[in-house]
């Protein structure tokens, strides 16, 4: 592969050997492609690249997905996704992917235990470029003469991170009213508000039960979590930076200092000029965000989503990208190792089929998630003991004990038995508080 960078001995505690070289180069749309067929001719077994749509130009939203039975979901076996390049001319996390994809192919083929590990037990599907179109146009500028804003947005000027369904009003409203606190349902035309890129990456989180993930910008170097959207966006007609937190606040803060302290230099605090206690922050106490894509992974979907600043420079130079590798690797390993923490298990009904669309509820957290398509569930928890329930439409709900640990989730099965005396009441319907939306501006996310 051309552009190639001589082999690394590295020297972190899971490496094993010589890695053969990556790939530190910047990648135009073609180039892209290519790295990710050539990953999957190298590990073919452990690889899949797929679509999930299309950009405005029709460019390919192209997947790269890792796991012992490509194509499969395995029952317990988490979800999880990386994606990049939101923003066009944010470009190192596109290339840090790329590396990452590389990098999980050469360290199963020589026989790392942590990645075989990881790679056995989870699914990851990595998407490098949710803008390849931006990329396109901040790619014909260069890392020289590259503008802040140039090629940011996709071709029809949208910023794509203002551009998802705001369920945070919505959510809010719910707060106070005492209704549905998760999967919060899209508005009936949700479709003709998005564009393309927004569209099909929903499409591909309503297809897959994700458990976790994080998508890539640069502008600061920080790791950013939810919710990024102000409960009381306005006071006195003066938009103001204060906390937002989500019920899971302490597991947000976990998983950024995850990133944060496995990164080189993102714990330090000081960086780009700014400062963030531990690398992280609460995205609406840096500064209020509507229709961002973190936020609505958290109320539409079972999936818990942070955003990573990762540079000053948002195109950096190519010499710049071995060094940003470095420090990016550990930081993105732990960080998928995430998933599995925490309970998850099966909900049974008496025959001991899966039940779909369980409601998960954990005391004391004000956040459900709901079962896969085959009765699987994943709920991510920090150590400590819980009192968790399952219920289901039709069924008398049970109710467990459980202590996580430090380490690898903790199974909890439920089974269900029919509930005879249910008599058929009409759901609950949200009321539509979201009136118009209007999209958010500036800001590296």
């Amino acid at each position: 592969m051309s552009g190639r960078a001589t082999a690394l001995l590295l020297t972190c505690a899971f490496c094993v050997g010589v890695l053969e070289a990556l790939d530190f180069s910047h990648h135009r749309y073609e180039d892209m492609v290519r790295a990710m067929v050539n990953v999957h001719n190298e590990c073919p077994y452990i690889t899949r690249m797929y679509s999930i749509g299309h950009s405005v130009e029709g460019r390919h939203l192209y997947v790269l997905e890792f796991s012992d039975n490509p194509g499969i979901h395995e029952l317990m076996e988490p979800e999880f996704k990386y994606i990049g390049n939101m923003h066009g001319n944010e470009v190192l996390g596109r290339e840090l992917l790329i590396q990452l994809s590389q990098f999980l192919c050469e360290e199963y083929r020589s026989g790392n235990h942590r990645i075989i590990q990881l790679i056995e037990n989870t699914r990851i599907h990595i998407l490098p470029s949710m803008n390849p179109d931006g990329y396109e146009v901040a790619a014909n500028q260069g890392p020289e003469a590259n503008g802040y804003l140039t090629g940011r947005s996709n071709s029809r000027d949208i910023d794509l991170n203002r551009n998802f369904p705001d369920l945070n009003s919505l959510m809010y409203y719910n707060e106070k009213s005492g209704h549905q606190n998760h999967h919060l349902p899209l508005p009936d035309n949700w479709q003709q508000q998005v564009e393309p890129e927004t569209l099909f990456v929903i499409r591909w989180m309503k297809n897959y039960n994700f458990v976790l993930s994080a998508n890539l910008h640069g502008g600061a170097v920080v790791a950013n979590y939810p919710f990024d959207k102000l409960r009381d966006s306005r006071v006195r007609g003066v938009h103001k930076a204060r906390y937002s937190a989500t019920p899971d606040d302490l597991l947000f803060k976990q998983l950024a200092r995850t990133y944060s302290y496995a990164h080189g230099w993102m714990h330090l605090g000081w960086n780009c000029g700014d400062y963030f206690e531990e690398g992280i922050t609460n995205g609406a106490s840096w500064y209020s965000l509507s229709r961002g894509m973190q936020d609505f992974n958290y109320l539409h979907t079972n999936c818990f989503d942070i955003t990573l600043e990762l540079s000053c420079n948002k195109f950096p130079p190519e010499q710049d990208l071995e060094r940003e590798w470095l420090g990016n690797r550990e930081a993105l390993v732990s960080y998928i190792e995430q998933v599995h923490q925490g309970i998850k298990g099966m909900v049974y009904d008496e025959n001991n089929n899966g039940i779909r669309d369980a409601t998960i509820i954990v005391d004391g957290i004000n956040h459900d998630i709901i079962s896969g398509a085959a009765g699987d569930y994943f709920r991510l928890l920090l150590p400590g003991t819980y009192t968790v329930t399952a219920k289901a439409k039709g069924y008398k709900s049970q109710t467990n004990t459980v202590t996580v640990g430090p380490a690898e989730a903790t199974e909890l099965h439920f089974y269900l038995k029919t509930d005879t005396n249910e008599k058929e009441r009409s759901p609950g319907k949200n009321k539509n508080v979201l009136g118009k939306i209007f999209p958010g501006k500036g800001g590296p996310r």
